[in-house]
C-alpha cells in the first residue's frame, strides 16, 4: 500500500528541506556541538602536527646535530601522539553525548505527534512502513550530526589551518594543497552523490517497505499457510530485499568511486607540493628540513580531510529519512484540541448528534452522513449497515479521533449540553469508552490486559470485570489464573475470547457511555448472539451505542432508536 497526502494537507518538505528542518533539534546541544568540533579539531591538529614534527625531526637528524637540539621536537612527537588519542576520545564522548540528547528530543518529538494522529491521521500508513519510520529513520538522522554536520566542522578548521601554515613557508604548495582539498570537501561529493544518491534515496523507502512486508507476512502466516500463499508472499519479500540490495550496492559503489579520487588527490597535492618546495629550496627561501614538512604535511591533512567523502554520501540518504519522517509529523492532527476546555457537564449522560458530516481528508468525500437523533441516558441506539457506510467513522467521531466536517455531537448530561469540540479528547473518552470490532491483546497477562481500562486496578475488580463479561468460568480453567499470558495478538483466545476481554476493559472503565463498534466480527451466529446478551447485560442502565453490520443477530426490543447508514441511509426508527 503506497502512502499519499491527504488532500488539503500542507505538503511535508523533501529532501534538504526537510533536511535543515531536522536541524532545529540541534540547539539545545549547540554547546555540546561547540565543544566536540574543538575537541575534534584539536586532535585533527595533533595528527597533522605529529606529521609535520616527525617530518622534521626525521631530516633534522639525518644531519646529526647535538642531541640537545632535537630533545623538544622529541617531547612533541610524544605530546602529540598521547594528546591525539586522548582529543579523539574527547571528541567521541562529546559528540555522541550530543547526538543521542538530539536523538532522544527526535524520538519524543516523533512519537507525540504520532500519539496525536493516531488512529485516524495514520489510516494510510502501513503499520510496518511506520515502525520503520519511527525507528529506523529517526535513528539514522543521529547521523546528521556524528557523520556530516561534525566532520565538515572539524575538517574545515583543521585544513584552513594547515594551509595557512604551510603558506608560510611555501605558498605555491600551500596553493596546490588548497585547491586538492577543496576538490576533496566538495567535488568528490558532487561525484559521488550523483552516483550513490539514486541508491541512498531508496534506501530508507525499501527498507519501510521491507519492515511493512515483513510484518505483514509474519501476522498473517497462519493464513497464508491455509491458502498456500506463503510461497508468493515470499517472492514478493525477495524482490523488496533484492531492489534494497541494489540500492545499497549503488551506495557502496560511490563509495568505492570517493575513496579513489581522494587518494588521488592527496597523491597530487604531495607531489606537486614536492616540486613546489624543492623550486623554493633551489631559491633558498626553504631549508632542507623544512621540504619534508612541506612534502609529508598533506598526507595528514588529507587524511583529517577524506572523511567528508563518505559523510557527503549519508546525504541522500538523510534527505530521505528526514523527508519520510516530515511526512508524517507534518501531518494536520485530526482533531483540534480547543484552547480552554470547557468543563463535562455532570452526568448521566446522552448523546445528541446533528447534521453529522465526516471526512478523512479536508478535500475529500464524506465518509459519514448522519441523521439527527439522540440517545438520553440509559438508552440504546443501533447503528446499522454495510461496510464502507461510514459506521466505524461514526464511532471514531463519538470518541474525538476524528474532527466533523459538519454539524454536531452534543454531550448530552443532566445540567447541560456541551458540543465534544469543546472538551479535551481525553475528558471525552473518560465518558465515552469505544470497543473496537479488532481489540488489541497485549502479548501479556490477562489481569494486565483488563487493566489497561484502569491502571491501578486491583486483582479482585479485575476478575469483577471479567465476570461480568461472561469470562469468570473461562479463568478458573487457566493454569494461572489471571497471569496466564494470552500470547502475543491474543494468539491463545478464540475471536469471542478476545472480544469479551474488549468488553471487560468497558466494564472495569466503568464509563457511563459505550460504543461498541462491530462486537460480532468474524464470529459464528451462535457465539455473536451469545456476545450480543452478554454486553447488554454487562452494560445495563448505560447509554450504550451498538455499531453493526449484523442486525438480524439483536432483537429489537432493546432498542431506543435505530439508523440505518445503508440504501436507507437518513432512516431513523
Amino acid at each position: 500500500m503506497s502512502t499519499t497526502r491527504a488532500e488539503g494537507a500542507a505538503p511535508a518538505p523533501a529532501g534538504l528541506a526537510a533536511l535543515l528542518r531536522v536541524t532545529r533539534f540541534g540547539r539545545p546541544v549547540t554547546g555540546r556541538l561547540a565543544l566536540a568540533v574543538a575537541a575534534g579539531v584539536a586532535a585533527a591538529g595533533a595528527a597533522i602536527g605529529l606529521t609535520a614534527t616527525s617530518a622534521w625531526l626525521i631530516s633534522r637528524a639525518a644531519e646529526r646535530p647535538p642531541v640537545l637540539y632535537l630533545m623538544v621536537a622529541v617531547t612533541g612527537v610524544r605530546a602529540l601522539g598521547i594528546g591525539r588519542g586522548v582529543l579523539r576520545y574527547a571528541e567521541r564522548l562529546a559528540s555522541h553525548d550530543a547526538a543521542f540528547r538530539v536523538l532522544s528530543r527526535l524520538r519524543g518529538v516523533a512519537y507525540a505527534r504520532l500519539e496525536r494522529l493516531a488512529p485516524a491521521g495514520l489510516a494510510e500508513f502501513r503499520s510496518g512502513d511506520l515502525l520503520s519510520r519511527l525507528v529506523d529513520d529517526v535513528d539514522g538522522l543521529a547521523d546528521l550530526w556524528l557523520r556530516v554536520l561534525l566532520p565538515y566542522l572539524v575538517a574545515g578548521v583543521a585544513a584552513t589551518v594547515t594551509v595557512v601554515a604551510i603558506w608560510l613557508l611555501v605558498p605555491a604548495a600551500a596553493a596546490v594543497l588548497a585547491v586538492t582539498l577543496l576538490f576533496v570537501a566538495l567535488g568528490i561529493p558532487l561525484v559521488t552523490i550523483r552516483v550513490a544518491a539514486r541508491g541512498e534515496g531508496r534506501i530508507a523507502g525499501a527498507r519501510g517497505e521491507l519492515a511493512a512486508a515483513t510484518l505483514e507476512v509474519i501476522s498473517g502466516a497462519p493464513e497464508l499457510l491455509v491458502c498456500g500463499a506463503t510461497e508468493a508472499r515470499l517472492v514478493e519479500l525477495g524482490a523488496i530485499d533484492g531492489r534494497l540490495a541494489a540500492a545499497e550496492a549503488r551506495t557502496a559503489s560511490g563509495a568505492g568511486v570517493g575513496a579513489l579520487l581522494s587518494g588521488v588527490a592527496s597523491g597530487v597535492a604531495v607531489w606537486l607540493g614536492l616540486v613546489a618546495g624543492i623550486a623554493a629550496v633551489r631559491a633558498g627561501s626553504l631549508g632542507g628540513v623544512g621540504l619534508a614538512v612541506v612534502a609529508l604535511t598533506p598526507i595528514a591533512v588529507h587524511e583529517a580531510v577524506a572523511g567528508l567523502v563518505p559523510a557527503s554520501q549519508h546525504l541522500p540518504g538523510l534527505a530521505a529519512m528526514a523527508g519520510r519522517l516530515v511526512e508524517v509529523t507534518s501531518r494536520p492532527d485530526p482533531v483540534a484540541e480547543p484552547a480552554v476546555p470547557e468543563p463535562l457537564p455532570g452526568g448521566p449522560y446522552g448523546l445528541r448528534c446533528r447534521g453529522l458530516r465526516a471526512r478523512y481528508s479536508p478535500g475529500g468525500a464524506d465518509a459519514l452522513v448522519l441523521p439527527d437523533v439522540e440517545v438520553r441516558p440509559g438508552e440504546r441506539l443501533l447503528v446499522t449497515g454495510p461496510s464502507g457506510s461510514g459506521k466505524s467513522t461514526f464511532a471514531a467521531v463519538l470518541v474525538r479521533f476524528l474532527e466533523p466536517s459538519a454539524g454536531s455531537v452534543e454531550l448530552v448530561g443532566a445540567d447541560r449540553s456541551v458540543d465534544i469540540r469543546h472538551l479535551a479528547g481525553d475528558d471525552v473518552r473518560r465518558v465515552v469508552c469505544l470497543c473496537a470490532q479488532d481489540p488489541h491483546v497485549f502479548d501479556s497477562t490477562v489481569a494486565e490486559n483488563v487493566r489497561l481500562a484502569r491502571a491501578g486496578a486491583s486483582d479482585a475488580e479485575v476478575a469483577a470485570a471479567l465476570g461480568a463479561a461472561q469470562l469468570a468460568s473461562w479463568i478458573a480453567t487457566l493454569p494461572d489464573g489471571l497471569s496466564t499470558i494470552v500470547g502475543e495478538h491474543g494468539a491463545r483466545l478464540s475471536g469471542g475470547q478476545r472480544q469479551r476481554l474488549s468488553l471487560a476493559r468497558a466494564v472495569l472503565a466503568d464509563a457511563p457511555v459505550v460504543v461498541f463498534d462491530e462486537p460480532t466480527e468474524h464470529l459464528d451466529e451462535a457465539t455473536a448472539t451469545a456476545l450480543i446478551a452478554d454486553l447488554l447485560s454487562a452494560t445495563a442502565g448505560r447509554t450504550v451505542v451498538m455499531i453493526t453490520h449484523r442486525p438480524e443477530l439483536i432483537g429489537a426490543a432493546t432498542w431506543s432508536a435505530r439508523i440505518d447508514l445503508g440504501p436507507n441511509a437518513g432512516a431513523v426508527d
